[in-house]
């Protein structure tokens, strides 16, 4: 348990405040952000490098990466769920289905949930599968050195059904791999990072492109040290793209975004002004739209939200040194929206990965913080805590898969779905239709459908999808 206490306390970072900025800050945010739950360890803690998933039944997903039930012995992390409203339950992990699950949930086409643990039975981490249903874990792959080790990023579906990650260590050279996995847990090693072309991916999962390779970040190796940027095939065809230098970003953390625009967007963690957002276009070029002020430092990816705005976090740094809240338009527009307050805690502090929920509202996670103290043997300022932010944005509907083929059944994720009365893709009406659940309906998609929004038609309104779903040939 050594190497967790040094986690925590590489990350604790304490500044000077007053009462009248803690009451400041908290009277500016009380209408917008919300505490929905405090770990209490025996439930999770220290949910890291973890963004949240949506699921079938509407709920929210996402791990800790310590704590957990006495009874499974080790402390060794959690899969939580929590509802929007905030009622939370977790499955423990006991070392013999994985240890220390850093990364988030991905939601697979079978209703299940995918994920790592960086450590486990083998002692370099595990592929495991969730059932949300029952709370079963069961392991699909554990890694051995050479296959990779300690994954620290979650998976991503990509082509052919399979799910695809990185592994941080591990591989020929011992700077990490890049793997593929079926539903089932077939297993292959797609690349080992040489250290020239990147090497230790951390946080940061792979992002597929709108060509079928999958995009991803180093946090070292290049030509300088300070990270790459990649993309692979599904064969696993390999090419760097980017190397960062220091002075255009360096050691990015968290995974690509690709926005609606077509280019994909990214955080470093650290250049010479501590952190930056860039844009990655088509053509490999890389631009800096955001420096960061000293020890910001953002540490996850970003998400866009329905008003085509990014959104993101900082792992320190705002008003009082805990992290941060911002938001960033494509075009580099820049607003802090809310700084997480250090005198006690209670909103959390140090915060990773955001998700837009169906329902319209921003969710995520922080490391520390919150109103247990029960982590204070782990050198932390509280357990973490699970947080919402009120932006005001309208409800949408969104895809477990976003592209198919005519004829094909097409899961849709939503909010208030039922009484459903049409599915439209891009105007053309579904072949067919059920609602499964106020917060699921599988549509069948039709002929003479073209790629564009999705549009699902109730009782009470007509949601729109937040991306389009692309229809193939």
């Amino acid at each position: 348990m050594e190497a967790i206490r040094l986690r925590g306390n590489g990350r604790k970072k304490f500044f000077a405040l007053t009462l009248l900025w803690m009451a400041a800050a908290l009277m500016a945010s009380a209408q917008t952000l919300t505490t929905l739950h405090s770990f209490t360890f025996d439930d999770g803690a220290s949910p890291d490098f973890a963004t949240p998933t949506q699921g079938r039944d509407g709920n929210i997903y996402a791990t800790t990466s310590i704590g957990g039930s006495k009874t499974a012995g080790c402390f060794c992390g959690t899969a939580f769920k929590i509802t929007p409203q905030g009622a939370l339950t977790s499955v423990s992990f006991d070392g013999t289905d994985g240890a220390i699950p850093d990364a988030g949930l991905a939601l697979g086409p079978d209703g299940l949930l995918y994920g790592t643990t960086s450590s486990g039975v083998s002692g370099t981490g595990e592929v495991f599968r969730l059932n949300p249903q029952t709370g079963a874990l069961t392991v699909l792959h554990s890694f051995a050195g050479p296959d990779g080790a300690n994954p620290e990023a979650p998976l991503t579906l990509g082509p052919g059904g399979k799910y695809y990650g990185t592994t941080n260590t591990g591989g020929t050279n011992n700077f990490g791999t890049v793997f593929s996995i079926t539903p089932s847990g077939t297993f292959k090693s797609l690349h080992s990072f040489s250290g020239a072309d990147g090497a230790n991916p951390l946080g940061g999962g792979l992002t597929l492109g709108s060509d079928g390779a999958l995009y991803g970040v180093t946090f070292f190796g290049g030509k300088v040290g300070p990270g790459t940027i990649f993309k692979i095939t599904a064969s696993g065809t390999f090419t760097k793209l980017y190397d960062f230098d220091g002075t255009n970003g360096a050691n990015p953390y968290g995974t690509l975004l690709l926005a609606a625009d077509g280019n994909m967007y990214g955080t470093t963690s650290g250049d010479v002004t501590f952190g930056t957002v860039f844009k990655l276009t088509h053509a490999g070029v890389v631009t800096v739209l955001h420096s960061f002020n000293i020890g910001d430092s953002p540490s996850a990816g970003l998400v866009q939200a329905t008003d085509g705005k990014l959104y993101g976090t900082t792992f320190f740094g705002g008003t009082h040194g805990e992290g941060t809240i911002f938001s960033i338009t494509t075009s580099g527009t820049f607003a802090t929206l809310y700084s997480f307050p250090s005198f006690d805690h209670v909103d959390g502090a140090n915060p990773f990965g955001l998700m837009q929920h169906t329902d319209g509202k921003i969710y995520g996670t922080t490391s520390q913080g919150g109103t247990s103290i029960n982590c204070d043997s782990f050198d932390s300022i509280g357990c973490g805590t699970v947080f919402s932010l009120d932006l005001g944005l309208v409800p949408f509907v969104t895809f477990v898969v976003p592209s198919g083929k005519v004829g094909s059944v097409i899961q849709i994720l939503g909010t208030d779905l039922t009484g459903t009365t049409a599915v439209s893709f891009n105007g053309v009406p579904a072949s067919s239709f059920k609602v499964v659940r106020g917060t699921f309906i599988k549509a069948t998609l039709p002929a003479g459908a073209t790629t564009g929004p999705v549009t699902v038609t109730t009782p009470t309104g007509t949601f729109t999808s937040n991306v389009n779903f692309a229809v193939l040939p």
